[in-house]
């Protein structure tokens, strides 16, 4: 079911190269038909919602159904189990508190000469969250709603808009209804797939634009999110997702069967991939993985990921299995070893760590706090987790007085004549002439 690799080799060279350089393909047809989509929502508004939707979701949807009315809210907290409600706040709250440590500050420094510099750190003015609709309606990512929204909230984003495709009675699942409201939201509208990203980016008669569009989706929303780029800010462009689990002789084999299996039942092209220097422990996570998968409901979807995307990769110590979790850098990197305190300077790429035999992935995924957004397919090279600062931007503040002008303006004039840039210069000299001959 999962191939068994020794590193270093020629055949774990492979697998890295397979394992880093998978992407969904995006045709050039797919690609013209979401500029399409976009096109029409830029073109048509309600009108092109309205259509895509009754065409892919609904088919009775009507345009005085695109936004959630409060009154809808209302009832969803009558249907919504009370011991459920419970644990969405206690998960709210726990997302909250980690987000609240991620807060700037706008700051300014002073210089003797009366120079003043520094940044003022504000939110955007509205964000978009994508909600996937999850298997029709019937599975609501309550977490996604939590993780995208929490940090916009804690950001002080004042009109933060969720997005989610309807059921096929033009419901949504009462559950995000509820989750969306405990978390902060301030518009829920019915819609999904590119055109509700084209709609959060361009706006229509019943969707405000924003300036950030975040969360997971299909590959027709991730097109979409690649294509209005530029026009709004993104979380970035969810891939293939992945877990490394670097394991010691101290881990127990149906720990790591379980949370490889966690990830690789999300799709066929998740990759799950097991470390270790330990000969049992290989043996063991291969025994575990057979049992376990037997009555996985979504034991074929697992067993795909696992047979193309996913090892147990044996090297000699550990030192080396940190070396391959750095080369793969997942999305999610777990460390079932004896100390993992002991490891974590040695990591330098992943979206999150988690520590230890009993911090499984899904705390993160669900309730701990940490966002679950993440980098995927290797870009935690250089991306990070949504956070407070995906809702934020800066902007600088510089105020010089006129003796630190006098001070810098030669060298302002000299960079500016090298470059050829005349204006630039003479903005400078203008202001020289005028202080040398007393005008100011």
């Amino acid at each position: 079911m999962v191939p068994v690799l020794t590193y270093p080799s020629a055949e774990a060279e492979r697998f890295f190269n397979v394992v880093t350089g998978r992407q969904v393909a995006v045709d050039p047809d797919m690609e013209r038909t979401v500029q399409d989509i976009l096109e029409a929502v830029r073109r048509d508004g309600d009108e092109a919602l309205v259509g895509f939707t009754r065409r892919f979701d609904a088919p009775e949807f009507s345009a005085d159904r695109i936004t959630v009315r409060p009154e809808e809210i209302d009832h969803a907290y009558t249907v919504a189990d009370p011991s459920l409600m419970d644990v969405i706040r206690r998960a709210r709250d726990n997302i909250r508190a980690f987000h609240e440590n991620q807060k700037q500050s706008s700051w300014f420094m002073t210089r003797p000469d009366g120079c003043y510099m520094g940044q003022l750190v504000q939110p955007v003015a509205a964000a978009g969250l994508y909600v996937p609709g999850g298997q029709g309606g019937e599975t609501p990512l309550v977490s996604t709603v939590l993780m995208t929204a929490v940090p916009a909230v804690v950001a002080g984003v004042s009109d933060i808009a969720m997005v989610s495709p309807p059921r096929r009675d033009g419901s949504l699942n009462p559950y995000l209804l509820v989750a969306a409201r405990e978390a902060g939201v301030h518009r829920i509208h019915r819609i999904g797939s590119a055109w509700a990203v084209a709609a959060l980016a361009f706006g229509t008669e019943s969707v405000r634009s924003v300036d950030v569009v975040v969360g997971p989706g299909n590959i027709y929303v991730s097109v979409a999110k690649k294509l209005v780029a530029g026009r709004v800010g993104l979380d970035g462009l969810a891939g293939p997702s992945e877990v490394v689990i670097v394991a010691d002789r101290s881990a127990d084999p149906h720990y790591v069967a379980a949370d490889l299996l966690s990830q690789a039942e999300h799709d066929p092209m998740a990759s799950a991939v097991c470390i270790t220097n330990e000969t049992r422990v290989v043996e063991g996570v291969l025994k575990a993985l057979e049992v376990q998968t037997a009555d996985l409901p979504r034991h074929d979807i697992a067993r795909q990921a696992l047979a193309r995307y996913g090892a147990v990769i044996q090297t000699n110590t550990l030192e080396e299995a940190m070396d391959v979790a750095n080369r793969l850098a997942p999305e999610h990197l777990e460390l079932l070893v004896e100390d993992p305190w002991a490891l974590l300077p040695g990591v330098r790429h992943a979206g999150a760590v988690f520590m230890g035999a009993y911090t499984p992935e899904a705390l993160g995924d669900y309730f701990a706090g940490p966002n679950h957004v993440l980098p995927t397919s290797g870009t935690s090279r250089f991306a990070s987790a949504l956070s407070v600062e995906t809702f934020i931007k800066k902007t600088t503040v510089l105020a010089y007085s006129a003796r630190a002008f006098e001070r810098d303006a030669a060298a302002v004039m000299a960079l500016a004549s090298l470059e050829r840039l005349d204006a630039h210069a003479r903005s400078v000299q203008v202001r020289t002439t005028a202080r040398l001959c007393g005008r100011v």
